[in-house]
């Protein structure tokens, strides 16, 4: 029992150095910060944040793969370190946008409450029990929900934090109800456990109401069609960086989770994967067909958005379509692909935001004709959001197109067309070139399109440069070399 303790000491110690990093924030800005000015509280409060993720990243790095630990309730295989790795430096990349963007009241509660959510993701990443799952899901959930809102000078944060809230409280209610039928039927939290029980016992319709429920939490935290509804309204009205935490880290943790919990938890009630035998069952089919609407609804309706934001989240209904096909195919090739496709999305998705960010420090930012002559104002920034964008859009050399490239394959490895992740699969080929029609529209405004008026060079901070072409070259080199993170699995 001692080394046991040990072990998960050891495995928590990440999540320790946020929480202190978030108290440290909270006490050094109310000591220090009082009477100082605005700029430099942020300044003060983003920098002992990113120190604390990097004293977690650092962590999480040497101590690698621990394997379970806690009696089997966290899981530290190579998913759960890549994701928890994935998740802290997309939350930093995210907690920097504060810098690059408009500076607001209270900067330490707001760096301390991205760390709280980023301590949810790391449990999200590697829980291996219903109640650890759960637990994780709504820290990270509360505090996104916070954040969303934070913006208390615009109705629209306002209104996008309440539909996020309450949409959240029923996914989250709808959850908790399908976990307590799941303990029911199988007498255990455990994934492996519950496993176990329904290959021995197949659920009836109780179970398939559990299961139901679950997928209905999967769709939601994922913005999968048809629980996308709240997506839209967030991505509008949140703060920039609590979007660009909403869009990336968040949901890098919840495909890792819901990984865990379909395949490992609840793989027996998967159904057939044979169309050629007397059909598919079980949420394969299920989730197929939420991934085919996602597919569908994201890109099309985002070919009529003219909302620079609302079409992003549009855009991420899409390519949730596209994490539900690689979650899909997970489980018969293992989780590589689908992290490689949701880490470089949501770095490119993240780098996005920090160009907003920076936008908006001079000007408006809220429709794509507000990108006009963005190459006059900062050729650095036009040329970081060019990279990010056709990184969205699945153009080689750039990770995007890996990332799409080996969801599809492993698809279509399965069994081709007789499992209904091919048929999606050629569907989501078919999107991908929907999708640049419009992504292309944004180059253009951002490129070719000419203002009015004469533009003004815009002052981009240095350290905001750094991270935008960090950001940059690291789609560049996961395009180029994608076996660095498909390599670890």
């Amino acid at each position: 029992m001692t080394g046991d303790y040990g072990a998960l000491g050891r495995a928590l110690l990440p999540e320790g150095v946020l929480v202190a990093t978030a108290l440290v924030v909270i006490l050094c800005d109310l000591v220090w910060g009082r009477g100082r000015g605005r700029e430099s509280r942020v300044q003060a409060s983003v920098l002992l944040g990113l120190l604390g993720l990097v004293a977690a990243c650092v962590i999480l790095w040497q101590e690698g793969v621990l394997g379970e630990v806690g009696s089997g309730a966290l899981n530290l295989d190579f998913l759960a370190v890549a994701v928890r790795v994935g998740v802290v430096v997309l939350s930093g990349f995210s907690l920097l946008t504060l810098v690059g963007g408009n500076t607001r009241s209270q900067p330490a509660e707001y760096v301390a409450l991205l760390l709280f959510a980023t301590v949810g993701f790391l449990q999200m990443a590697a829980a291996q029990t219903l109640l650890l799952a759960f637990l994780g899901l709504e820290l990270a959930s509360l505090s996104l929900y916070v954040l969303a809102g934070y913006d208390r000078t615009r109705p629209e944060s306002a209104e996008a934090a309440l539909k996020y809230y309450l949409q959240g409280g029923v996914s989250a209610a709808v959850l908790l109800f399908g976990f307590s039928l799941l303990y029911g039927l199988t007498g255990s939290i455990g994934f492996r456990e519950i496993s176990l029980v329904l290959v021995s016992n197949p659920p009836g319709a109780l179970g398939a109401v559990a299961v139901g429920m679950v997928l209905v939490a999967f769709g939601y935290k994922v913005a999968v069609a048809p629980f996308h509804l709240w997506a839209p309204d967030v991505y509008q009205g949140a703060p920039t960086s609590s979007a660009a935490l909403i869009a990336s880290a968040s949901k890098l943790a919840g495909v890792a989770l819901f990984w865990r919990l379909l395949w490992s938890g609840l793989g027996p009630t998967s159904g057939g994967v044979n169309l050629s035998s007397s059909g598919p069952g079980g949420w394969v089919l299920v989730v197929a067909v939420m991934a085919a609407a996602s597919l569908l609804l994201g890109n099309l309706v985002a070919l009529a958005q003219r909302n620079l934001r609302r079409l992003l989240a549009y855009s991420a209904i899409g390519h949730a379509g596209g994490l539900a096909l690689g979650l899909l195919a997970a489980g018969e090739v293992g989780p590589g692909p689908l992290f490689y496709y949701a880490a470089t999305y949501g770095l490119a998705t993240v780098g996005i935001f920090g160009c907003i960010a920076l936008t908006e420090r001079e000007t408006s930012c809220a429709t794509l004709e507000d990108l006009a002559g963005l190459w006059r104002r900062s050729p650095l920034v036009a040329a970081c959001l060019a990279v990010f964008v056709l990184s969205l859009a699945g153009i080689p050399p750039l990770a995007g197109f890996f990332g799409k490239f080996v969801v599809f394959a492993a698809a279509l490895r399965i069994d081709g067309l007789g499992h209904p992740a091919g048929w999606v699969a050629l569907l989501a080929i078919v999107m991908s070139m929907v999708s640049l029609y419009y992504y292309l529209i944004v180059l253009k405004q951002a490129w070719l399109v000419v203002p009015p008026t004469p533009p003004r060079r815009m002052a981009v901070p240095l350290v905001a440069s750094l991270a935008l072409v960090a950001a940059a070259a690291g789609l560049v080199v996961l395009g180029v070399f994608p076996s660095i993170l498909l390599g670890l699995f």
